[in-house]
């Protein structure tokens, strides 16, 4: 008897040490990622830091320093559904390539019609990383196809561009690629006219006409397509694969332009915001290496530190750390998990969508070659929140900053605007848009937003501004 008695509370101290060190671990976690928890006062000093930059980059005398470039469009005038036409539009902006049809016709109930066709074609590495040469015959190869599929060879149709890097416009169909992002490096296209280049690539190929009427970033057709939907949709942004925003600017106060009245859509550029040091005392030690190994190191750290082609690659370096701490995987690393950019963004998405079996977490970490426990898939999961969090709300940090200066330029008491948001984290991470509006929100207390999710509209909106130049263009030759 008193065997068994002894046993039991041996027994009882082992479930009470394991549970103490069960507790002890997820403590040391939490303190590990508190370093990615933003306080409101911390939010608050981004946003003034990303309108000072915005500042900067407006004025003539600052602008070559600032890090937010804000960039004019040259489009001053929104679509009012008088335009209307076969358009082909382009959309690039990552790995994969766009080319679409846009139809806009008139509709009695809504003023017009928008119906499109298109097919995504990938890009291959060897034309993003080779000669811009290469990357343009590339694409007006992609052209010819979609025109032989749609018997559209004999046409001579006006072509919207969306393409989403930063360019300095010198006109609507005239911008110089300032530099590469995303992962793109082609030689020969920095510093060079984008529509010129692609011109010269269809004129090479020959089979076919096409008239370039209009180069826009994603942001900008994004705006456009979702004003379509909504009148009062005055910023565009995009948070996928990179992170951007555009507005519509007062012209008095675009330096870089001349003229006073009316607006410009400016694209703001503001993924390079901390590329002048604003952001330092906000990145950690995990954001340095990302940087430090990317293709562009020192540049784009805003959007390093929130898009989603960083995520994943964070969310493995903060495993690897907990893994030394040996608070992971029995302080295990497989060979996989320690190879760069091996944790997807789209396992975030997954692994915070997981219902609460663990199932979704397990496997995917199978697959990365750990045997996880609950616990370490409990921590998986933290981590996964840790990250995304810090996205969202840095992102709505810089889009209230957006806001709230828009406001004040109108001299508004109360602004009631809509914003128009595409982009694969914003869409398809579960709670990433609720974080985001929630910070953004709080930040704006004298402003109504409304939030619209595009649709198709990189293309859309090119199409849509397409028919705009062309339409100006016939006013003004008349």
């Amino acid at each position: 008897q008193p065997c068994r008695v002894q046993s039991r509370q041996t027994e009882k101290m082992r479930q009470f040490r394991r549970r103490s060190s069960i507790f002890e671990k997820i403590l040391r976690v939490d303190q590990i990622l508190s370093e990615f928890r933003l306080k409101k006062e911390e939010l608050k000093e981004i946003m003034r830091r990303m309108q000072r930059e915005m500042d900067r980059g407006l004025h003539l005398e600052t602008h070559d320093e600032a890090s937010v470039k804000m960039l004019p469009t040259y489009v001053r005038s929104t679509p009012e559904g008088s335009e209307v036409g076969d358009f082909l539009a382009l959309d690039l902006g990552g790995t994969n390539f766009r080319v679409m049809l846009v139809k806009v016709g008139e509709d009695d109930d809504r003023g017009w019609k928008v119906e499109t066709k298109y097919q995504m074609y990938s890009i291959p590495e060897d034309a993003m990383t080779g000669t811009a040469e290469m990357l343009f015959d590339y694409i007006s190869e992609c052209i010819s196809d979609f025109l032989d599929k749609h018997n559209m060879k004999h046409k001579k149709l006006p072509l919207g561009f969306t393409f989403s890097f930063p360019v300095r416009h010198e006109d609507i169909d005239k911008g110089i690629l300032l530099n590469w992002t995303k992962g793109f490096k082609a030689s020969g296209a920095e510093g060079n006219n984008v529509v010129g280049l692609l011109r010269d690539a269809i004129k090479r190929r020959g089979d076919f006409e096409m008239d370039v009427v209009a180069m826009v970033n994603d942001t900008v057709a994004t705006m456009i397509s979702c004003y379509y939907e909504d009148r009062s949709c005055e910023v565009g942004m995009i948070v996928g694969t990179g992170c951007n925003a555009c507005y519509m600017e007062e012209m008095r106060t675009v330096e870089l332009v001349e003229g006073e009245e009316g607006r410009m859509c400016v694209n703001t550029e503001w993924g390079a915001f901390g590329d002048t040091g604003e952001l330092e005392e906000f990145r950690l030690e995990y954001d340095r290496v990302v940087d430090e190994t990317s293709l562009n190191p020192g540049q784009q750290l805003y959007e390093k530190i929130i898009s989603g082609k960083y995520m994943g690659e964070l969310v493995r370096l903060v495993l690897l750390k907990l893994v030394n701490e040996n608070l992971l995987f029995n302080g295990e690393a497989s060979d996989i998990l320690k190879t760069r950019g091996s944790f997807e963004t789209r396992f975030v998405s997954q692994i915070e969508s997981d219902t609460g079996d663990r199932k979704q977490i397990y496997n995917i970490l199978t697959t990365l070659g750990v045997l996880p426990s609950e616990l370490d898939c409990d921590i998986v999961r933290l981590a996964c929140e840790g990250v995304s969090t810090r996205a969202a709300h840095m992102c709505g940090a810089g889009l209230a900053g957006v806001i709230n200066r828009m406001r004040e330029r109108r001299s508004a008491d109360t602004l009631k605007i809509t914003v128009g948001v595409d982009g694969s984290v914003y869409k398809l991470h579960p709670c990433f848009q609720e974080k985001f509006h929630k910070v953004v929100r709080e930040l704006t207390p004298r402003c109504d937003i409304t939030f619209i999710q595009s649709e198709e509209g990189s293309g859309r909106g090119a199409a849509l501004i397409s028919a705009v130049a062309c339409k100006m263009a016939c006013m003004l030759s008349q």
